[in-house]
């Protein structure tokens, strides 16, 4: 079959022939039609990635949609290695072959879910949210930040504080839900005062951390207290992209003097049962009411020419 298989992981994966997989107890062959080039699809295919196997050649590709051997359309994850979704052909656990609702064509639906399950299952799975809680959105402009605005807003937060580097894009933010921004693109001490502000007033219950790094330490520095008299509320620090640095520093006052309750959310973190729960869940309000979201479809034959195009607004979905 032709895939786009990584042969180095210091290059862009080629459009080549890859043997076909063979399904296995429990699994459904799914003859792929759509597969988005995700951030942890290329972390993944570079190496860098904690889930990486360090073997080659692989195909890349971690979800999708496509077709089972009796029609039914599918979004599907969790293919066995060294076979991923970039390919004509894969193999799927059968608990993870997901039903599309009609309305929701395949491209939008293999761009749309990694994204958007990036906070769903942050905010049910992990940080257990209830209507009424507010959240601060850490690397709000991304296409994933852009959702985890919509999804916070539309599960019922009280406000949504979202916090990012481009302008422009923080602008778009007030039409998808954000009651506040906060650019990250001001002094230290500016941007300490604006988070320190905003927890202080409105205050906020969840952060979702598209970052970490510096941004990250900024916040956790403003949440930390000055005083012996005051008890703190409680906040949930969830982590689930590391786009401004993979470690920070924390001191020890800051876990002390706060709520302050550090969480991880990804693959290992939240349980299959959780993502595939999830997925469903996001699948039926997004069919019930579109999202804003752009996908960019291309043939996978042009994998290796379109691999490190800088995303601008929209996902990029290939299809075989």
């Amino acid at each position: 079959m032709q895939a786009a298989v990584v042969h180095a992981f210091d290059a862009p994966p080629s459009y080549s022939t890859f043997p076909d997989p063979t399904p296995e107890a429990g699994e459904q062959l799914v003859t792929v039609t759509a597969a988005g080039l995700h951030r942890i699809v290329r972390s993944l295919a570079s190496g860098s990635h904690y889930g990486s196997t360090g073997e080659l050649p692989f195909v890349p590709g971690v979800d999708g949609v496509g077709r089972l051997a009796d029609g039914a359309r599918v979004y599907f994850g969790g293919a066995r290695d060294p076979w991923g979704t970039f390919a004509e052909r894969v193999c799927a656990p059968s608990a993870m072959c997901i039903p599309l609702p009609d309305g929701l064509d395949d491209a939008t639906a293999a761009g749309i879910a990694n994204p958007a399950m990036s906070s769903w299952v942050a905010l049910t799975a992990r940080a257990q949210f209830v209507a009424g809680e507010s959240v601060l959105i850490l690397g709000a402009t991304g296409i994933a930040g852009q959702l985890a605005v919509q999804i916070a807003k539309r599960r019922g937060a009280r406000r949504v504080v979202a916090s990012g580097r481009n302008s422009q894009a923080l602008d778009k933010l007030k039409t998808l839900g954000a009651d506040a921004v906060i650019s990250l693109d001001q002094p230290q001490p500016a941007l300490l005062e604006a988070f320190r502000a905003e927890y202080s007033g409105a205050g906020f219950d969840i952060v979702l951390d598209y970052l970490w790094g510096q941004p990250a330490e900024t916040v956790l520095q403003a949440i930390s207290h000055r005083s012996l008299r005051q008890a703190a509320p409680r906040l949930r620090f969830v982590q689930i992209g590391s786009s401004a640095g993979d470690s920070i520093s924390l001191p020890a006052a800051s876990l002390r003097s706060s709520g302050l309750e550090l969480l991880g959310s990804g693959f290992g973190s939240a349980s299959l049962t959780q993502i595939k729960t999830a997925i469903a869940e996001f699948f039926q309000a997004t069919s019930a009411q579109p999202f804003d979201f752009a996908v960019q479809a291309a043939p996978l034959s042009q994998v290796e020419s379109l691999w490190n195009t800088p995303e601008r607004g929209a996902r990029l979905v290939f299809q075989p």
